[in-house]
């Protein structure tokens, strides 16, 4: 069945808080998460431009990397099958082949993706060496002619089309970086939405990403610097990361994070996804009316997804960095 539009621009909407105004600190939230019904928030930007370039390209399949709860595989098998493509999750863990399927992998083999477990070792494998042409050739003799995407689907294509998001602001936010005072603020997996979003944005504005995985200092950096040679041949200045509030990793919802996600619910009738969306959500709270957020400032917090169905069983931790956070 083809996909429905996108509703684009994706809405942007006000959060009054107390704490945040004795802060000095206005929030705005870029609802990303109701972009698409089926490939939602910074997956239908990162997805879109690759999917029109695999058939661009003549392929009738893509190929991408993830976890057992990955965002990104649920979201490419439902997009490849809208766009007439087959699609191949290759999934860490192959001790998952033959349990039971969780949630999120039953939903993307029901859009008709074939999942592919290899062992944690070979998964990294595979992705340290994914531009190497051993290694495409190793996937195409396995799987067949195919667009290759990375874990997350982040490239420079997906980076391309975050940077939307940014150009959406401008029009939405009256004198968008006009001055210091507005910040762009989103939660960092693979890093393709922040690259995007830096990239797109007018000058004087400063963009922060929050790493929703432990142990990627210098790591994700590298990354985000090179979806910006693949995407505009150049460097961006306008951005950092915030490495502190991972809150203990990928896949990791303590019981604190948990509780400032319920609590913002209750009192702003939002639920917001907790491995990626309510770390940098804490991160504004955490720092508001100090340095990164001083009185005055602005702040867009990107919503890049909708809560898990079930939030709190998505844990499938990976310590080194880049090790399937999406």
């Amino acid at each position: 069945m083809p996909l429905p539009p996108a509703a684009l621009p994706s809405p942007l909407t006000q959060v009054t808080d107390e704490r945040l105004a004795d802060a000095g600190v206005e929030l705005w939230l870029k609802r990303d998460d109701l972009v698409h019904p089926t490939v939602p928030g910074n997956k239908w930007r990162k997805l879109a431009p690759n999917l029109a370039a695999a058939h661009q390209a003549g392929h009738s399949r893509v190929l991408s990397f993830g976890g057992a709860y990955s965002h990104h595989i649920r979201a490419l098998a439902t997009a490849a099958a809208g766009s007439g493509l087959a699609s191949v999750g290759v999934i860490r863990g192959h001790e998952l082949a033959d349990a039971p399927r969780n949630w999120s992998l039953a939903g993307a083999e029901a859009a008709g993706m074939r999942l592919a477990f290899v062992t944690r070792a070979d998964y990294r494998r595979l992705r340290a060496t994914l531009d190497e042409p051993a290694t495409r050739r190793e996937l195409a003799d396995r799987f067949g002619p195919c667009l290759v995407l990375p874990e997350g689907g982040s490239n420079g294509l997906a980076a391309r089309g975050s940077a939307a998001i940014s150009t959406e602001l401008a029009a939405q936010l009256p004198g968008f970086g006009e001055t210091a005072r507005d910040v762009v603020c989103c939660a960092v997996g693979t890093g393709g939405t922040l690259a995007g979003v830096a990239a797109g944005a007018p000058p004087g504005v400063r963009v922060v990403g929050v790493a929703a995985l432990a142990g990627g200092e210098g790591y994700l950096e590298r990354e985000i610097e090179a979806l910006h040679a693949a995407g505009w041949g150049r460097a961006f200045p306008n951005w950092r990361l915030d490495h502190t509030h991972h809150a203990g990793g990928y896949g990791r919802v303590p019981v604190p994070l948990a509780a400032f996600a319920d609590d913002f619910a209750r009192l702003h009738g939002l639920a917001v996804e907790r491995r990626y969306v309510a770390k940098a959500l804490r991160w504004v709270y955490a720092t508001a009316g100090t340095e990164p957020l001083a009185p005055g400032t602005r702040v867009t917090l990107v919503v890049t997804g909708p809560p898990d169905p079930e939030p709190d069983q998505g844990l499938d931790p990976e310590p080194a960095p880049g090790s399937g956070a999406d």
